[in-house]
């Protein structure tokens, strides 16, 4: 998917944020002196669209010192809040590419059950069998039936073969048998999927981390990607998400999915400024193409309904 048809599919994905954020601002400010009532009115628009507080309190106090006293349009309101927004996302937005000396290069995927975690492993497989690279995927979420077959689904997509065991198989197990196949098969890439049942976080903590002890054992360097998949509509209960993750092992970065179904997409910039992880992709829909890495500018401007520079 050419990048202006990716970035159309995400102005269409983020329209209910956008419309959220963008109907509220032009209500406010069609022509409006930015006074103390209408930076306060401004900051709650911002909350509420899952910027978070500090974030919001931010983006104020820089209107505040720029153009305070001073009319404004929502258009002039928008093209600030982008340019400010593309700030605090561009450290972030850092693609995720496998160093391919390492042969293979190992993805670690967590996440919740439902954030697309899975959808996402075939996602990233597709994505790079586009570039040449050979992906296999290990279907670590031993416990969940519909989680192997869905993988084993997009194995078959992705022309990548999926290494699979009984149900309620040892994840670590599972991972080492993964990461032996992988070497021996000369992959370039292993993706390993894992459970997601965070109301037992104990044993959850308790998984991830052998797995990680086993595929040490061979490959002192592995995992080399910890990643998170985040759904965007939790809007703020995703910081709970990471921080918990983090918790139980070395995130490396995120990927945020589902942001065609959000109304709350404004947590991406919360995320990137709470955590400073990379956010390496971004999700928009079911298809492969759907998945693409995140540009910082172009989430920006869509995020408040502007088209992209370029155009």
């Amino acid at each position: 998917m050419a990048l202006s048809a990716f970035f159309t599919k995400l102005n269409s994905g983020l329209s209910r944020s956008t419309e959220k954020l963008t109907g509220n601002i032009a209500a406010t400010f069609t022509r409006r002196k930015l006074d103390d009532e209408a930076l306060e009115e401004l900051e709650d628009m911002l909350i509420g669209a899952d910027l978070g507080a500090a974030v919001a309190a931010r983006l104020i106090a820089n209107f505040r010192k720029t153009r305070f006293g001073k009319e404004v349009t929502d258009e002039e309101i928008r093209e600030s809040l982008a340019t400010e927004i593309a700030k605090i996302l561009e450290p972030v937005a850092i693609p995720l590419t496998p160093e391919i000396e390492r042969k293979p290069f190992v993805i670690l995927m967590t996440g919740v059950n439902g954030a697309g975690k899975t959808t996402t492993i075939g996602k990233l497989a597709t994505f790079y069998r586009e570039y040449g690279l050979t992906p296999t995927l290990a279907a670590g979420d031993t416990f969940r039936a519909a989680a192997v077959e869905q993988l084993q689904i997009w194995g078959e997509r992705s022309g990548s073969p999926v290494i699979s065991a009984p149900p309620n198989t040892d994840a670590a197990s599972l991972a080492h048998d993964a990461l032996q196949k992988s070497k021996a098969a000369g992959a370039d890439i292993l993706l390993i999927d894992t459970a997601g049942r965070l109301h037992n976080k104990t044993a959850l903590m308790d998984e991830l981390r052998k797995i990680i002890r086993v595929i040490r054992k061979m490959d002192p360097s592995a995992p080399h990607a910890v990643l998170l998949t985040l759904d965007a509509t939790i809007g703020q209960n995703a910081i709970g998400q990471v921080k918990t993750f983090k918790e139980m092992v070395d995130l490396t970065g995120l990927i945020v999915t589902k942001l065609d179904g959000s109304a709350r997409a404004g947590i991406v910039v919360a995320l990137a400024d709470s955590f400073k992880l990379p956010v390496h992709a971004v999700g928009t829909g079911e298809q492969a193409a759907d998945l693409r890495p995140f540009d910082a500018e172009e989430f920006a401007r869509a995020l408040v309904g502007l088209a992209p520079q370029s155009q």
